[in-house]
């Protein structure tokens, strides 16, 4: 009989696609880069989902992330893409926690029946904190570098975070991590030089409309980096293939 995964059963067979909706994946952070990897692995097959944000849809993210609308302005990011999760497969399991990802959350956000972390946190402490403790509980877990100020999507790939270069922030997290004794992390990085972002008469650092008192309110930012729909997004899926392919065992050969 025909399902909503036929399609993907041709390409990988029905036991790796059985395996896959036994697979519980944690995405941190449903964003621009976040929300795509969600929709990669929900239509994927992947059967159990755990989505960390604490975030609320903002208008200026109308231009990039998958969950944001005209009619999703003002909702938890985590409850808008729960709902599109089930609208495209009812049966994978959701547990939604609106939560700033930190050291004082770890305890409970990382749990120990994760197969997959995906890490799409854009705070820096954040995102060294998940690895260690990733790593810690012997989880997989692959992290996304800045796609901010970025235009060109064929310059995203997969690597190793001591690979990396000109990134920014995959620089600073090299550092911090080998103070960590992480010995690799397999990231998605972006080898284009950064642009500068254009000084606009309007500035999310100046005049923030964020919702609720996040931690990560654009005022208190350092730099607010300009985006578009077409970068994050593409990395949003290449994180989502990257992570199905290591959960069912894909090498380049034959899963049949």
């Amino acid at each position: 009989m025909l399902h909503r995964f036929s399609r993907t059963e041709l390409l990988i067979g029905a036991d790796a696609l059985k395996r896959l909706s036994e697979c519980k994946v944690a995405v941190f952070g449903v964003g621009g880069v976040g929300s795509f990897a969600v929709e990669g692995l929900v239509r994927g097959g992947i059967g159990k989902l755990v989505l960390v944000d604490d975030d609320c849809v903002c208008v200026t993210n109308i231009n990039r992330q998958l969950i944001a609308t005209q009619k999703t302005i003002g909702r938890p990011k985590v409850e808008v893409m729960m709902e599109r999760v089930k609208e495209i497969n009812p049966n994978v399991e959701v547990k939604t926690y609106k939560e700033f990802y930190g050291a004082e959350t770890a305890d409970v956000l990382v749990q120990d029946d994760y197969d997959y972390i995906i890490d799409a946190i854009d705070t820096i402490s954040s995102k060294i904190d998940l690895v260690v403790r990733a790593w810690e509980k012997r989880i997989p877990i692959i992290s996304s570098m800045g796609v901010g100020n970025k235009l060109d999507p064929t310059k995203l790939a997969i690597m190793d975070i001591y690979e990396t270069s000109i990134c920014p922030l995959a620089k600073v997290m090299r550092k911090e991590l080998r103070k960590r004794n992480i010995p690799s992390l397999k990231v998605l990085c972006s080898r284009e030089e950064p642009i500068k972002p254009v000084k606009g008469e309007f500035s999310c650092k100046t005049g923030c409309i964020c919702s609720g008192d996040s931690p990560k309110r654009c005022t208190i930012k350092r730099q607010i980096p300009g985006s578009v729909s077409f970068v994050p997004s593409v990395a949003g899926l290449i994180i989502a293939g990257e992570v199905i392919k290591d959960l069912i065992g894909y090498n380049g050969q034959d899963t049949n």
